[in-house]
């Protein structure tokens, strides 16, 4: 197949499964064309089936806001008609299934009948979506989309909860790829960060008030009065002023170290014996899943998709969002003990290689024939 990838570039969960997903998809031999206005953050690599088209905006002095969503359509037609597309992929509704639309009605009057597949990823519908400006164009969108589909069955329920959904919407979970997470050798940099066999936290994430970084900050000052550790704050964001700042008024600042964004972070998680996420909201919890692949359980809310991730008590577990204490709790009861902390860290990998991307793969594969065939129908 011949298929065309829309994501943001970027570091966040929609951007990393889209490019994830199409560096598999080309390495069992299909063509993947990426478009969007820059590499993506982990194309980092060359195959003879994965190409890239950015989009360019008109700088045009009328413009107050590059009118991206025209462009992005533009390109899409461009695109299609002479790479010979057999599908789009758009992933995180606002604004690429509405861009998407608008190619797939232009390129109806070339002839070419180009079916759409909109992956829903999590605040394109829980925040964005549900603002009065975007609610109807991501209706309408979806509605128009020829397949649907949804990283947890949480997100499916709320589109069909906040939304005028008429179109079925498919359950295709989040995926990892146990070849680049895994547990790495990396004690060189463990003994550097905790001298003194200190247990080391990680919170990784966009640092956006949904991701309530400061409550991993109030989390980790209990847990450092229990058991002796480290802290590992990974990503950047408007939050992280706030967060650095809460932990010199705690005091506690000598044992956290900011990272900023990391693109191997798979070898941070190698050293970490415990990742935080205590999330106002998530519609999987990808970040969870990479930390359990690099045997790294997880202290999380029980927000959103999470539930159907974190499994209480076994991989780790799961408080109320804001709940500090008991999350606080948690945390200790796994890092005070040592064969504690090692059967949790086992039963993370087990449950992560039930997401591996051999598994995931073929049910994007499938769904993608199972659109094209329908649309041979009409």
């Amino acid at each position: 197949m011949k298929i065309g990838i829309v994501c943001y570039p970027t570091f966040g969960g929609s951007g990393v499964v889209a490019t994830e997903l199409g560096k598999a998809l080309a390495d069992n031999g299909h063509q993947v064309h990426f478009i969007t206005y820059s590499q993506p953050a982990r194309l980092d690599f060359f195959s003879e089936n994965l190409f890239y088209h950015e989009v360019t905006v008109s700088q045009y002095p009328l413009f107050d806001y590059p009118p991206y969503e025209l462009a992005l359509a533009s390109k899409l037609v461009d695109v299609v008609r002479f790479e010979k597309l057999d599908l789009l992929h758009v992933h995180y509704a606002i604004p690429h299934a509405s861009a998407a639309f608008m190619a797939k009605q232009i390129l109806a009057t070339y002839g070419i009948h180009i079916p759409v597949v909109t992956t829903l990823h999590g605040t394109d519908i829980t925040l964005v979506g549900k603002d009065p400006t975007y609610k109807p164009v991501v209706t309408f969108s979806i509605n128009q989309s020829d397949g649907v589909t949804a990283v947890s069955q949480n997100l499916k329920d709320d589109t069909y909860k906040h939304f005028d959904i008429q179109n079925e919407i498919r359950v295709i979970p989040n995926f990892i790829d146990l070849t680049r997470f895994s547990l790495k050798a990396k004690d060189h940099f463990k003994k550097a960060i905790a001298p003194n066999n200190e247990r080391i936290v990680i919170h990784t994430s966009n640092f956006r008030k949904v991701k309530r970084t400061q409550d991993v900050i109030r989390i980790f000052e209990k847990i450092l009065k229990a058991v002796p550790s480290k802290l590992l704050m990974v990503g950047d964001g408007p939050e992280r002023v706030y967060s650095e700042q809460l932990c010199r008024t705690l005091g506690i600042n000598d044992n956290v170290r900011f990272l900023g964004k990391q693109d191997a972070v798979e070898e941070i998680l190698s050293v970490s014996d415990l990742f935080i996420m205590p999330s106002e909201s998530e519609s999987f919890g990808l970040a969870a899943l990479e930390a359990m692949a690099c045997k790294v359980p997880v202290i999380t809310s029980n927000a959103g998709g999470l539930p159907e991730l974190n499994v209480q008590g076994v991989t780790g577990f799961m408080d109320e969002v804001g709940d500090i204490e008991t999350m606080a709790e948690h945390a200790i009861y796994i890092l005070e003990d040592e064969m504690r902390l090692i059967k949790f860290k086992n039963s993370a990998l087990d449950r992560a290689k039930q997401f591996d991307l051999s598994l995931i793969l073929p049910l994007y594969e499938n769904y993608y024939k199972e659109v094209l065939d329908r649309a041979l129908v009409k």
